[in-house]
């Protein structure tokens, strides 16, 4: 899957927390293009269930509706095979866990949204970081909607969203795991004290975040970055590493005669 190539540059936001800065929002904040939403999903992998042919494992549920799940962790896909091998072995046996990239999804639910039998993606959260997600809206007297939870940081006098300097621009990141940004809230608290009472973590759904990409078409917003998870970043390394070791094999030619 050549999207893993690409995949490398995600990496580099852990390093780059210490450039970190509150970048002030404009008054319209999300807004991309297609092609613009599609590289803003791509850096994430995600982990789907499917059969021999590459095709999704799909649930009918409701009135007929189909619905195949979308793991944002591998190890939950990973736990969900292993509770069909014990359930329905049969089908377990016909069936993987498939990486793909999120933008992937995205592209295909869109092409097939107006389709009376199109079938919908149900984006699995990390059950661990929607715990996090409730304490943190609840403190601030929410309620968990539902949906994938992201976590941003806001600070400075303008409550302004978290930026960080990367490769000379300035990118705003959300991340899949709280434990990511509260590490670079603590070190931005130590290198910028004057900051340090303004600064909290706010918390808003992926699928929120897609749906207001989608709706707002006046206003460019390119700067918007989604860190994985560190497990997925893990997964990335590997892929990448392993893509490294392989060596294109060339073709031996017999010279004419």
């Amino acid at each position: 899957m050549k999207s893993f190539i690409r995949w490398s540059a995600t990496l580099g936001l852990i390093g780059s927390t210490i450039l970190g800065s509150f970048l002030a929002q404009p008054s319209q904040v999300f807004a991309l293009p297609e092609a613009d939403i599609i590289k803003v999903l791509q850096d994430v992998p995600v982990f789907t269930i499917t059969d021999e042919q590459g095709g999704p494992l799909i649930a009918v549920v409701g009135d007929n509706q189909k619905v195949t799940q979308v793991f944002i962790s591998q190890q939950d896909a990973q736990k969900f095979l292993a509770e069909l091998q014990k359930n329905k072995p049969d089908l377990a046996k016909k069936v993987k866990v498939q990486p793909v990239p999120l933008s992937e999804v995205y592209k295909f639910a869109a092409a097939n949204a107006d389709k009376p039998d199109k079938l919908s993606f149900s984006l699995m959260p990390i059950q661990s970081q929607v715990e996090l997600a409730k304490k943190l809206l609840t403190a601030s007297g929410q309620e968990y909607q539902g949906g994938v939870p992201l976590f941003i940081a806001r600070g400075g006098p303008q409550q302004a969203m978290l930026s960080i300097q990367q490769n000379n621009q300035e990118i705003v990141p959300f991340f899949f795991e709280k434990e990511q940004v509260q590490m670079i809230v603590d070190k931005m608290k130590k290198d910028q004290p004057d900051l340090a009472s303004t600064m909290k973590i706010e918390v808003v759904s992926l699928e929120k975040i897609i749906g207001l990409l989608q709706q707002e078409t006046d206003v460019k917003y390119k700067d918007i970055r989604l860190v994985p998870s560190n497990e997925s970043i893990q997964f990335i390394q590997k892929e990448i590493q392993s893509q490294s070791n392989q060596t294109p094999q060339s073709t031996p030619t017999t010279p004419p005669k």
